[in-house]
């Protein structure tokens, strides 16, 4: 790899960041030209930034904007080093290239609430280098030391001399390359717009119905596909009969695909029309395969020895003979659809010699790599548009919904956007895991807790997605968040992992991974053991919280906010969790109040978020307040279940979400850190679920260890 090569790559190598440079703006005879102002030199000092001579600022947002809020975030991080105003920058979604994967990844994707922690001093440097650059630049321009000049709201000013970043894009670009890991940073002391509560950037186009979403792309000569694909889980097709479909006038082919069966017409409604027409004869998939089947097969693996140990210490031999007491319990957690509330979505325009895709995907890389293995082009023959994203919440890194418009394309040469029903998703996701957990805890004569067991049994994401990340048979993302990654002080601990795949139902990334099913179980459990103990559930999980400071932090943080100690009234609750995940630490006390028909609602939540340094308070609000949402859904009314073969959800009606008039007040709290940033968009949705959980024990006495919460269990 040359030097040239080097630069244009975005690695960390040795601790040192390297930020992606394109040389070509910086060579004097292949300057980039900027497709806004015609006929004139742009100044691109890395992949992220361009300035026009006219003033215009242009970031390359790297990530997906699926409502999460990085378009702000990591724009203020740019803006911030570069001493401009926020509305001085115009936002762009990057095109797929390498210089733009995350580090922390190592793909062009949006997920693991990585953007910030990825982009924090990535980007700032990115913002930082313009700035010496164009300091530079007026320093050589005005024969005076760079030292000497300041920069402040996209202007570099020297005494009564001022010039316009636009005005000496020229010079800049001329100059020679600088190592970003020599540019000094800004002080947090300094700081003018991060920390600072800022509006969304994205929230005017999007009010005003200006924002491009995938299912908003319009191309001349577009076409519609439908594809209809097998009723039974792992089915295949075998036969089919179109005669009637081309009899409709407006229907246009009907080809086979990877997944099924595409109709392919002048519009989506003529398209279901075709789908509901056609004749088709499928093969495979298992008939008797039910959830019930699938939770017996659980039980059966977690009574085998055959499990890959997580995390051990101490001696749990030990601590079953000196324990006065035993608590041994078992938590069930159900298969989870994403239910992103914009169908999924993709349009392809396959040529013979290049390709456009325009898609609302997570992930840019995937994207690339199966439009590059369909239609067998170069990758600089290939362009990614990426637009806004109507959720995501890791559905939207699968590639499945973009083979369905790339193959269609290419088959029928012309321009196509596959558009999935909602059935279709419900009926063909990527779901969260199922899984059976069986715990034991030894409790000593003095009430301590002394040892922990735990068993767990799920299917793997890593089997499917990543299988290169199975390590001897051990899924980390089926553990993340378990008692493998238990804070309390428990001397003696085993947790052990059982793989079971069931029936060939496709299981995926769900936001927050196995973090959003583990705090569910650990923190439900760890309130089963403070009672069995006899001691309060938030005094007890203090004691064990001791020498982690910052889960105490926003432990005692929320229980002072959420008045722990004030009584309820009959028939009300109130519980307590607290789960670190993605570099952040979350507490949130749930208060509920359970009618005589079982019916459970939340009133208030109290959440308080460690984070790390923060960026813009207004999203970190946001995205706690939608993980609740998510979270609560799936504790209280949603989940995948399987009857003769088949997903028997289909649409809102019978996977309801959490109604507006049923949303709880939510209190945010934000702890005010110097610590270097951590995740927002998943981390506040694991403690959800055991706070409610938890809260309902304290009301009726009664313990769910079972996803979601069922009415007739509490009535």
């Amino acid at each position: 790899m040359n030097r040239r090569q080097f630069l244009q790559m975005s690695l960390t190598v040795g601790g040192s960041l390297l930020i992606g440079i394109d040389l070509a703006a910086n060579e004097t005879k292949s300057e980039t030209t900027s497709s806004n102002v015609s006929n004139k030199k742009s100044f691109n000092p890395n992949a992220w930034i361009k300035i026009d001579p006219d003033n215009k600022i242009t970031f390359q947002i790297d990530r997906s904007e699926m409502g999460q809020g990085v378009m702000t975030s990591l724009a203020m991080l740019i803006a911030e080093e570069m001493e401009v105003d926020l509305d001085q920058i115009t936002t762009e979604f990057a095109p797929a290239g390498d210089q733009y994967r995350n580090s922390l990844i190592g793909l062009q994707l949006t997920g693991g609430s990585t953007s910030i922690r990825e982009g924090w001093e990535k980007l700032r440097r990115a913002g930082a280098v313009a700035k010496y650059l164009l300091l530079e630049a007026a320093a050589q321009t005005w024969d005076v030391p760079k030292e000497e000049c300041r920069a402040l709201k996209g202007h570099i000013s020297h005494q009564e001399n001022s010039f316009s970043y636009g005005k000496l894009v020229a010079r800049a670009a001329k100059l020679p390359l600088i190592d970003p890991s020599h540019v000094e940073l800004k002080s947090p002391a300094d700081f003018k717009l991060i920390g600072k509560k800022t509006q969304r950037l994205d929230l005017y186009d999007k009010v005003h119905g200006k924002a491009m979403f995938g299912i908003d792309v319009k191309l001349p000569n577009l076409l519609i596909a439908s594809v209809i694909r097998p009723p039974l889980i792992g089915g295949k097709l075998k036969d089919y009969d179109d005669s009637e479909v081309r009899k409709i006038n407006g229907i246009r082919h009907v080809i086979k695909t990877t997944d099924g069966i595409a109709v392919v017409a002048d519009n989506f409604w003529l398209a279901e029309q075709g789908v509901k027409a056609l004749k088709v004869e499928w093969k495979g998939g298992d008939d008797k395969l039910s959830s019930e089947s699938i939770l017996e097969s659980l039980k059966e693996a977690a009574a085998q020895d055959k499990s890959v140990i997580a995390k051990q210490k101490g001696s749990i031999k030990s601590a079953k003979s000196d324990a006065a007491k035993t608590l041994d319990v078992e938590y069930i957690v159900p298969f989870q659809a994403h239910a992103c509330m914009e169908p999924l979505n993709c349009t392809a325009d396959v040529k013979k010699d290049s390709c456009e895709v325009w898609v609302g995907t997570q992930n840019q890389t995937g994207t690339l790599q199966i439009t590059k293995e369909i239609t067998g082009l170069d990758e600089s023959a290939i362009k990614i548009h990426t637009t806004y994203l109507g959720g995501g919440f890791g559905r939207r890194g699968e590639k499945d919904f973009v083979r369905d418009a790339v193959e269609i394309s290419k088959a029928i040469d012309s321009p196509v956007k596959a558009i999935w029903t909602r059935e279709q998703d419900m009926q063909n996701d990527v779901y969260r895991p199922n899984g059976y957990n069986k715990l034991s805890a030894f409790i000593n004569k003095n009430n301590e807790l002394i040892g922990w067991q735990q068993r767990i049994v799920s299917p793997s994401i890593f089997a499917r997605a990543m299988p290169d990340q199975l390590k001897n048979g051990l899924d980390h993302s089926s553990v993340e968040g378990s008692g493998a990654d238990l804070p309390y002080d428990v001397k003696n601990l085993v947790v052990d992992y059982v793989l079971k795949n069931q029936g060939n139902v496709p299981v995926g990334f769900w936001r927050a991974v196995g973090h959003s099913q583990n705090a569910f179980i650990t923190e439900s459990f760890i309130d089963e053991i403070a009672h069995a103990c006899g001691k309060d559930p938030f005094e007890f999980r203090k004691t064990l919280l001791k020498d982690q400071p910052r889960h105490l932090g926003v432990l005692e943080l929320a229980a002072e906010k959420a008045n722990w100690n004030q009584k309820l009234t009959r028939g009300e609750g109130r519980g307590i969790a607290v789960h670190h995940c993605f570099g952040s630490y979350c507490a949130q006390v749930a208060e509920i109040v359970i009618d005589k028909s079982g019916n459970v609602r939340v009133k208030k939540v109290v959440c308080v978020i460690d984070c790390g340094q923060i960026v813009n308070p207004d999203t970190i609000e946001a995205q706690m307040q939608s993980a609740i949402v998510y979270g609560l859904t799936a504790a209280l009314h949603s989940s995948i279940t399987i009857k003769n073969g088949k997903i028997q959800q289909t649409n809102f009606d019978n996977f309801p979400l959490l109604k507006m008039g049923d949303m709880p007040q939510v209190e945010v709290h934000i702890v005010d850190s110097k610590e270097k940033p951590g995740g927002v968009g998943e981390p506040g949705l694991p403690p959800i679920a055991p706070a409610v959980a938890n809260a309902i024990f304290a009301a009726t006495g009664k313990r769910i260890r079972q996803l979601p919460i069922k009415p007739a269990d509490l009535a």
